[in-house]
């Protein structure tokens, strides 16, 4: 019957709504347990995502470097007392749109690992480096975690 109504008729919009009562998010109560995505959206909040913020801390922030990673950090003197914000960038020469934003998740991932020791109210832009993609693949994740917490504990011993 919903198969080959009009959408323009008083059965198609029937259809419509027969379709979002069987959708699995109309049937779930609000609050219920946090989606993949709720979850994204409190973690975007300790992210950088404006040109302005990335700029500041190019400009004004001090950088580390090492083998794979370089580590622009800045403190924020708006919220000192806040919780750390990233910003990435991952070059084109990296790979292509999958592997990118693969090596993102999992920088984030680390940056989750080792954000304990992270002094708060600052804003940090981790630049991955030619050949990251590949030492990542063959020494897994937590060789990852290593080389950011590695790249986290220069940046402490350079703050002034």
């Amino acid at each position: 019957m919903c198969a080959g109504g009009s959408a323009g008729t008083d059965s198609g919009r029937e259809c419509r709504l027969a379709r979002a009562a069987r959708s699995s998010s109309a049937a779930a109560p609000r609050g219920a347990s946090a989606s993949p995505r709720e979850r994204q959206q409190l973690s975007r909040r300790h992210r950088l995502s404006r040109s302005r913020d990335f700029d500041a801390v190019y400009r004004k922030g001090k950088s580390v470097s090492t083998r794979f990673l370089v580590l622009y950090s800045f403190p924020r003197e708006e919220d000192p007392l806040g919780d750390s914000r990233l910003g990435l960038a991952v070059s084109r020469q990296l790979g292509g749109a999958v592997d990118r934003n693969r090596l993102k998740r999992r920088l984030r991932a680390a940056f989750e690992e080792v954000s304990e020791s992270v002094p708060s109210g600052h804003d940090y832009v981790l630049i991955a480096r030619p050949g990251l993609t590949e030492a990542v693949e063959s020494r897994g994740f937590p060789w990852l975690t290593e080389r950011v917490g590695e790249v986290f504990t220069l940046a402490e011993g350079t703050a002034p």
